[in-house]
């Protein structure tokens, strides 16, 4: 289809957008004005303009509220659990796996990718940075650094194979009128050069830092907290939440829970372990604790988010639902969004080789990726590899994996900042700062398992 002057505005505005972030700036400003200049193409009017910029924040706030929630009991329940130092008694046996920096992060990583790949990342990385954080810290890995292993593992390798539940090669390859054994087979090579690519450079580069002396503040105050003896609060609570979380696992895996299914399990636990431990804890004085304890939660969890929601209202816009919640029914009948749309007429503007079909299949992922989700491109992505695949007598599996690699790292939560939120905020880091100390091994990563997929479609 043609594109119309909101994808104009649209591409102008990502470019806007991407140049501020180049220049390390806050990009709320350009955002709030791309989805004013948006409302001004649909509405014609100053004040349907203006109201645009409230009701797409609306819409982002109902996209994150789940992602909100659960990351507010969360630290809510480490607050309950810090009143008596359960926190630090369960996080004890991991000590002795856990020797240093090194053995920290490819520990978490490893637990996050296994657990992500049963019950994928999203609520997985509540309870593996949960229990782990205060230990890696103690061992010389920084918050960011445990950020960055529960992100790559989790949110970059587990979710683009996504090889147990196979949600992702199924979407792409039904798009592709492919089996998802071809996607996963074909792209076997390219989801680990991708995987060993990104997470080799992030780690050398974050050794470095650590070794300059970067996180020596937080770290040596983070040594500080130290403590021996644990009374028998301590043990009951520990004992209490791992046998709670290990039968909402159990269940999960029974009941086939997965995403918000799995994380509102997830969530209504907490809850009811806040309750439970404060009770123990303060007998008559647990009502106003657990008030506390969820208000703490919230401030919390809004300081995360109250920089995330306003950008995260602007590319929300490229999707068709937020649009058209916000506009009403704008969109021409065969549009699939503005980010689709975009992605697709980039795909038809370059003529077709190995060279062009893997690096359209990239470019074109990681455009549909920037909404945050990871999946919204990946049915476009099949399609366009079907397409290339026929055209050239390609892999189409391979170009599916491609495509599905892109989308994922991208949006699915390792470069755009609303999706890094959960693993953020677990680690009390700021997402944009996440964002930025991924960016450069995502994008490598990205370069070279294209160059790879040029020679193996």
């Amino acid at each position: 289809m043609a594109l119309t002057g909101a994808h104009y505005i649209y591409i102008l505005f990502m470019v806007i957008i991407l140049i501020t972030m180049i220049l390390k700036k806050d990009t709320i400003v350009p955002c709030m004005l791309g989805v004013f200049c948006l409302g001004l193409f649909y509405t014609q009017s100053i004040s349907g303009a203006v109201g645009a910029i409230f009701n797409s924040c609306i819409i982002a706030l109902n996209e994150l509220g789940p992602t909100i929630l659960i990351i507010t009991v969360m630290v809510a329940l480490s607050k309950a659990l810090e009143d008596n130092n359960a926190i630090h008694y369960m996080v004890k046996p991991f000590a002795k796996v856990i020797k240093n920096s090194t053995t920290a992060f490819f520990t978490i990583g490893i637990v996050m990718l296994l657990i992500s790949w049963f019950f994928w990342p999203s609520p997985a990385v509540a309870l593996v940075g949960a229990v782990f954080l205060p230990v890696a810290i103690r061992c010389g890995l920084p918050a960011i650094g445990v950020a960055v292993a529960l992100n790559l593992f989790g949110h970059g390798l587990a979710l683009s194979t996504d090889f147990v539940i196979q949600g992702a090669p199924a979407i792409t390859a039904s798009a592709a009128g492919i089996e998802v054994a071809e996607v996963m087979s074909q792209g076997m090579i390219l989801f680990w050069v991708m995987a060993v690519v990104t997470i080799s450079m992030s780690f050398y580069t974050l050794r470095k830092d650590i070794k300059k002396g970067m996180f020596r503040e937080e770290l040596s105050k983070a040594k500080k907290v130290e403590v021996k003896n644990f009374n028998k609060k301590a043990k009951i609570a520990t004992f209490i939440v791992l046998t709670a979380f290990v039968l909402d696992i159990v269940a999960m895996s029974a009941l086939q829970l997965k995403g918000g299914d799995a994380s509102a399990l997830l969530g209504g636990t907490a809850v009811i372990l806040i309750i439970i431990i404060n009770t123990m804890n303060h007998g008559k004085k647990s009502l106003d604790k657990v008030c506390d304890n969820l208000v703490e939660g919230f401030v919390f969890g809004i300081k995360i988010f109250g920089i995330i929601i306003p950008i995260a209202a602007f590319f929300y816009m490229g999707e068709v639902a937020p649009l058209t919640g916000v506009f009403g029914n704008v969109l021409a009948t065969n549009s699939g969004g503005l980010l689709s749309d975009i992605g697709l007429a980039l795909s038809n503007a370059v003529p077709f080789n190995n060279v062009a079909a893997a690096s359209i299949q990239t470019v074109v992922g990681a455009i549909t990726g920037l909404d945050g989700s990871g999946f919204s491109g990946m049915s476009l992505a099949g399609s366009l590899a079907s397409v290339f695949g026929t055209a050239i007598d390609a892999s189409v599996g391979a170009l599916c994996a491609l495509g599905q690699i892109a989308a994922v790292w991208v949006g699915g939560g390792c470069l755009v900042p609303w999706a890094l939120i959960p693993a953020a905020a677990i680690c009390g880091v700021s997402p944009i700062e996440l964002a930025k100390r991924n960016f450069k091994p995502v994008v490598v990563g990205l370069v070279v398992t294209t160059i790879v997929a040029m020679f193996i479609i």
